[in-house]
């Protein structure tokens, strides 16, 4: 079986990759039946000669390859009919940007796993790109303290060659941090890369209740506390929830975040929203005279949901924005009395280098051997979103309606 590294077409262009040369050169000595080449590529973070060096065929014709593997998006145009592609499709949601894609796919009779539909038999994510996704996002939300408040000037990620680089850079401010206190949501991947930046810059961790109570005194220390969805939701009849409940019934909720936002400078959002799920806080929610929070690096970056301040996502080259409670409103940053947010939703592409050679750790435990001993762990058939006669999978047979339906699918 020929394993194709295809390159990546999407604009704005991406560097990452889903195997290094290292990780590809190992696959091909490890697995006896397969083969494992690279399209040549102008924008990877890994040469074309990396590749080749490491004994790995680069061509512009990856066409006799029978599983196609990338990061983003492929064209329409660039499909090949009858293979096997792996790439994150956004889809599963039934994102109407992306109805043509699938479509197009169902027609060219291509088998599709989406890189969010590989997952262990519970549905949690086996591979993803969460955690550097948390690591700069969390190090952005720094990086907008520094520049608005003229405290420290931290570079950009992208211009960093590492995460090594990037923890010294951190590592050169945490004696100018303010005495700031710090929210952040979550307890997956994402969440974990956030915490590995907090901890780095040794800012100290209190449990919510103790976060709570220090934050209505005059503390002269830099503090942070990790959020789950039973800390920011309560029950509607005044009971607290389990986390079974938040994830499984969200119409029996409300939000309970308003009693953290009184006493939070910054928040980092690394959460899960569920569709259904109260909002952590609203745009009304925002204009009361006790919001306190005046900086949201938002990481989980759901438009115009659950973080009211997050009316849109920034880019790499202009990331930061500010949010005018009172007039609803988007201002420079820097504007006196707004939200600094920070809501790139590419983050983990800043980091290419590291971001590709996690994720193709997973990928190369996880998926790879699948394919030579039947499946064992059911990860293909679980992931597989399309079939090669034009079909969609029972477990993505929900999709049925959205990609025949005949509304617009422009975005």
């Amino acid at each position: 079986m020929k394993f194709a590294i295809i390159r990546e077409r999407k604009n704005p262009p991406d560097r990452r990759v889903v195997f290094t040369p290292e990780q590809l050169n190992r696959l091909n000595l490890a697995f006896a039946k397969a083969e494992f080449i690279a399209e040549s590529s102008p924008i990877r973070i890994f040469s074309d000669e990396q590749y080749t060096s490491h004994g790995i065929t680069v061509t512009d014709d990856v066409s006799s390859a029978d599983v196609m593997i990338g990061v983003k998006e492929v064209p329409i145009d660039a499909l090949i009919p009858k293979k096997k592609y792996f790439f994150f499709s956004h889809t599963i949601k039934k994102q109407p940007y992306n109805k043509e894609l699938l479509r197009a796919i169902l027609d060219k009779k291509i088998e599709l796993y989406d890189h969010e539909t590989i997952v262990r038999k519970n549905g949690a994510r086996l591979i993803g790109f969460g955690r550097y996704a948390g690591i700069v996002g969390a190090y952005n939300g720094f990086r907008a303290l520094g520049l608005r408040d003229d405290i420290f000037n931290l570079p950009k990620v992208e211009r960093l060659p590492d995460y090594e680089a990037l923890q010294q850079e951190l590592k050169q401010i945490k004696d100018k941090l303010p005495p700031i206190h710090i929210v952040m949501t979550g307890n997956g991947k994402v969440a974990g890369g956030i915490k590995e930046i907090l901890d780095t810059l040794e800012i100290k961790q209190l449990k919510p209740k103790e976060y709570l109570q220090l934050g209505h005194f005059q503390n002269k220390q830099t503090t942070f506390t990790i959020l789950d969805v039973q800390h920011y939701y309560t029950r509607k009849d005044g009971y607290r929830p389990t986390k079974t409940e938040c994830y499984n019934n969200p119409e029996l909720l409300v939000s309970d975040f308003m009693k953290y936002a009184q006493v939070t400078d910054m928040l980092i959002t690394g959460h899960f929203y569920g569709n259904g799920a109260p909002y952590l806080f609203t745009r009304e929610d925002a204009k009361q005279s006790d919001f306190k929070i005046d900086l949201v690096a938002d990481v989980s970056c759901d438009i115009d949901g659950p973080i009211a301040s997050t009316l849109r996502p920034s880019t790499i080259k202009d990331p930061l924005y500010g949010y005018d409670a009172q007039g609803e409103n988007e201002v420079p940053f820097k504007t006196p009395g707004s939200i600094t947010v920070m809501a790139v939703d590419n983050l983990p592409c800043e980091l290419p280098k590291d971001a590709s050679e996690g994720f193709g750790e997973m990928f190369e435990k996880h998926v790879i051997p699948a394919f030579f001993n039947g499946d064992r762990n059911g990860v293909l058939e679980r992931a597989k979103m399309t079939t090669s006669e034009g079909k969609l999978t029972e477990r993505f047979a929900y999709l049925n309606d959205f990609v025949y339906s005949e509304e617009s699918s422009e975005n």
